[in-house]
């Protein structure tokens, strides 16, 4: 190979790997694999397969955090499967499928709602009840509104994730 085109295969191997949706193999023609990327990034939004941030304090939660194998949601209970504060999801965690509440969401929300740096949930059981005894983060008054509309429709008593929250913004 020339000069010139050594020049351009090192370019193309460092575009391929600012993009990791091409092929090196393809481009350069070598067999080197370049694995620098994780599948399922951070969503803005909680859609099928966005990792989340379990805030409570439930022992599956905690120890699926610490292991780096945050919960996934697999379901959202909604009719546009996009998840926003106050609806509850189907998550996998640690292999067992759990259902949960959102709490915080990263995407930028309306007027007066905050906006959480990650996409948080607190795990329930099947008639609403919380699995930790406490969350870590800051609740927004908005959720208040929303569970307590939820419990009287559903029957189910989602007002128990607000007893447990220490912090409300």
């Amino acid at each position: 190979m020339s000069a010139l085109q050594q020049g351009i295969a090192s370019s193309l191997r460092l575009f391929v790997k600012a993009s990791s949706w091409t092929s090196p193999t393809s481009i350069t023609g070598s067999s080197q694999i370049i694995r620098n990327f994780h599948p399922t990034p951070c969503l803005n939004e909680l859609r099928l397969m966005s990792r989340v941030r379990c805030v409570d304090n439930s022992a599956i939660g905690k120890q699926a955090m610490a292991e780096g194998k945050p919960p996934k949601v697999i379901h959202v209970y909604n009719k546009k499967k996009v998840g926003t504060i106050g609806d509850k999801v189907l998550v996998t965690v640690k292999g067992e499928m759990k259902k949960a509440i959102i709490v915080g969401v990263k995407r930028h929300q309306k007027h007066a709602i905050p906006r959480h740096d990650t996409n948080n949930v607190v795990l329930i059981d099947d008639n609403g009840t919380p699995l930790g005894t406490r969350i870590s983060v800051p609740v927004p008054m908005l959720l208040r509104k929303i569970m307590k509309e939820k419990t009287i429709a559903k029957g189910a008593d989602y007002t128990k994730v607000l007893s447990i929250a220490s912090r409300f913004v």
